[in-house]
């Protein structure tokens, strides 16, 4: 994994430290655009009367755009040199709606170090949801990264705190 010279090492994360939420406010212009970006042309992102008819209250954010706010709200956290692994439990709950802000919130679930002789890696998991007004929307779920660890510290164990 290559460093980015500005880019947080995994030494620096702690478990449960809270991420800074970010929000989204859902305007037709980002739904529409956001849909059509992904090429999802269903007519429930970007037409109200369809949407209503479908049994939704009126167009929505899509997977595409909803996961990619997780990966904003931890891409902040771990910046670009490290590497997102895996996203699971990402369940939609209630309807991101135009008009909607969507505020993605997080936590650190734990931090643990793999690799044997040579080189070791840092593993980060993080517990991620999404909530608009009428309560959590997404999730909660989770996102696991591997961070770059401190210049000299990928070859050893000794000294590395949070190693579980």
């Amino acid at each position: 994994m290559t460093r980015r010279i500005d880019d947080p090492v995994w030494q620096e994360v702690e478990e449960g430290e809270e991420l800074a939420p970010l929000a989204f406010p859902l305007s037709v212009y980002r739904l529409v655009m956001a849909a059509g970006a992904n090429r999802d042309f269903n007519s429930i992102h970007h037409n109200s009367d369809y949407a209503r008819v479908s049994g939704a209250p009126e167009i929505y954010a899509n997977n595409f755009l909803l996961q990619g706010m997780w990966e904003r709200l931890v891409r902040d956290r771990i910046g670009l040199g490290s590497v997102i692994r895996r996203l699971s439990g990402f369940r939609m709950r209630i309807f991101n709606t135009v008009g909607d802000t969507v505020t993605v919130r997080g936590r650190v679930r734990r931090k643990w170090l793999e690799g044997g002789e040579g080189v070791l890696e840092g593993f980060v998991e993080f517990e991620i949801w999404s909530e608009n007004a009428g309560g959590v929307s997404v999730g909660p779920g989770t996102m696991v990264a591997t961070m770059p660890l401190a210049a000299g510290a990928a070859h050893r164990r000794d000294g590395l705190a949070g190693e579980g």
